[in-house]
Parts: C-alpha cells; sequence; structure tokens
C-alpha cells in the first residue's frame, strides 16, 4: 500500500489503515511510503503496489490521460476502493485587498511546483474566472516556502492543496492576520462543471481566525487499487475499514471523517467491484467498468 512521505498524512492515516486491516481479516497489508499521487499511480501501474493513496484530481488526470498524465497516456489499470478524506484549495493572503480571484491579476502568486497537483488546481482555479498562469506572476514553491514568502512579503499569495488546518498556514496566522480568497456561487459552479473531481468546501473562520467562513473547492484522498486484486481481498480491505470506524478513529484523527457516503461518492473513476459489492450492501450504488 504506496502512501506518501514519512511525515505526511497518507503516510500515518495509510500505516493506521494497514495494520488494522491486517490484524482484523485475513489479508496482510503494508505501507510503505510513496512519493505522492502521481508516483503512486506509476507504481500501481507498473504492479508494483497493489493499493495507493491519490488525490481525487490526480487519479481523473491519469485515468483521462490528461494534464500530468498528457505526455505519457491513460492509464486505465487502477480502480477506486475508497474515498477517505478532503483535501481543501486554500489561497492564502495577507493583503486584505486581495477579497476574489480576480484580484490575483497582476500579483506575484506561489501556484505550487511546476507540473504538481497544487500547480493544476491553481490553473483550474483561474480559469474558471477566465484567466491563465500569464495573467499573474507565477512563483513554484513548496507550502512551507510559500509561508516564509508570504511572511516576507515577497509574494501575495499562494495556492496550498492540503487538509485544513493545515501546519503551515496555522503557523502563519500565529504571526499576523490570514486571509482565505473564497470562490463566489457563479464562479464555483462553471468550476464545478469543468471539473468534476472538485466538491464545494467552506473552511469555517475558526479554522485560521478569518474575519469569515470561506467558500472553496475540495479534493478527495482517494484509495485505489489495481483492477486484478481480487474482489474478495478488496472487499475484505474496504469492509473492515468502514465497519470499524469508530475503533479506527481512535488511532488517527482522520478516522473520525471516514463516511460511507463520502466513500462512495467519486463519479470520475469507476470503483473495483469487489469494493462495489461492500457499498452496495450498505446501499450505495457505485459504477464499475
Amino acid at each position: 500500500f504506496t502512501t506518501g512521505g514519512e511525515a505526511g498524512t497518507y503516510y500515518a492515516f495509510g500505516s493506521v489503515l494497514a495494520q488494522y486491516v491486517s490484524y482484523n481479516s485475513n489479508l496482510s497489508v503494508t505501507a510503505i511510503t510513496g512519493n505522492g499521487s502521481k508516483a503512486n499511480v506509476e507504481d500501481l501501474d507498473a504492479g508494483d503496489v497493489q493499493l495507493g493513496f491519490c488525490q481525487s484530481d490526480v487519479m481523473s488526470y491519469a485515468y483521462d490521460g490528461t494534464n500530468l498524465f498528457a505526455d505519457t497516456g491513460a492509464v486505465g489499470s487502477f480502480s477506486v476502493a475508497a474515498a477517505l478524506y478532503m483535501e481543501q484549495v486554500q489561497i492564502v493572503t495577507m493583503n486584505p485587498d486581495i477579497k476574489t480571484v480576480a484580484d490575483l491579476k497582476g500579483k506575484i502568486v506561489s501556484i505550487g511546483a511546476q507540473g504538481s497537483g497544487v500547480y493544476f488546481n491553481a490553473i483550474d482555479v483561474l480559469g474558471a474566472y477566465g484567466m491563465t498562469e500569464a495573467d499573474i506572476t507565477p512563483v513554484y514553491q513548496s507550502f512551507g516556502d510559500s509561508a516564509e514568502s508570504l511572511k516576507d512579503k515577497k509574494i501575495d499569495a499562494a495556492f496550498i492543496v492540503a487538509g485544513a488546518p493545515t501546519t503551515a498556514i496555522v503557523d502563519l496566522s500565529t504571526s499576523a492576520q490570514v486571509y482565505l480568497v473564497s470562490i463566489d456561487d457563479e464562479h464555483m459552479d462553471k468550476l464545478l462543471a469543468s471539473s468534476p473531481y472538485y466538491s464545494a468546501y467552506t473552511i469555517a473562520a475558526d479554522v485560521y481566525g478569518t474575519p469569515e467562513d470561506v467558500q472553496t473547492v475540495a479534493v478527495a484522498a482517494v484509495v485505489l487499487v489495481r483492477d486484478d486484486v481480487s474482489d474478495d481481498d478488496v472487499y475484505t480491505f474496504v469492509s473492515t475499514i468502514f465497519d470499524n470506524i469508530d475503533a479506527i478513529s481512535e488511532q488517527h484523527g482522520k478516522g473520525a471523517e471516514l463516511s460511507l457516503e463520502f466513500a462512495s461518492s467519486m463519479t470520475s473513476v469507476p470503483y473495483h467491484p469487489g469494493a462495489a459489492k461492500y457499498f452496495a450492501e450498505k446501499g450505495f450504488e457505485v459504477a464499475t467498468k
């Protein structure tokens, strides 16, 4: 089960899930570190792993052969096991005059590493407002570097895609007032229509001490599985997790965000038949290949 870096949520939560399933079923699941969503898909496709974490947008890029996978082409060897929790697109600024995405025009904005998932999230959001990378002065920084640049007033805003509260933003908010830029209803509808892997999401004011609640979009953290894993094994993996949400929640905070409704909500990529069987038993129909 390929996850993420040792310091990240993917590895920590993936390790909890792997251990729980191994101790409470006839499966043996081993969590290993991974290099993020794109690399995890590539490892799945190569047959090096059977399970892997992935952002739902990158999952769609891989399945459709777009964006990050435009050069290598569509990857069709995987299906969805379950969606687990949300990762929010957070547009952070310390300038109270930047109130909408349109206000980013002409500004210095960090949009993640070139070719990263964050980069394409930023391009999607700008595109909903009729803007491109050329309308801003882009810089390509990590979350931590973006926070430092905001603090030093070297940039005007930064796109950070991670589960809220995100450490880099929390640390920033302890030293000065931070603001998150909202996506208004009109442009939200446009973005969701063009990019169905997003969901609308509200970040409450008390998360970072912002003046008001903020409306943005989020992508899902999804577990993918190779198509050639048996239906019985995938059924066991999914059922062992979702029949024991309370026990898993005691081991990791993200367990509290697990739900059958969300787990079965992906529409851009089909589900594995083993997962579909479990969700159907619980009253949730999902599409399969």
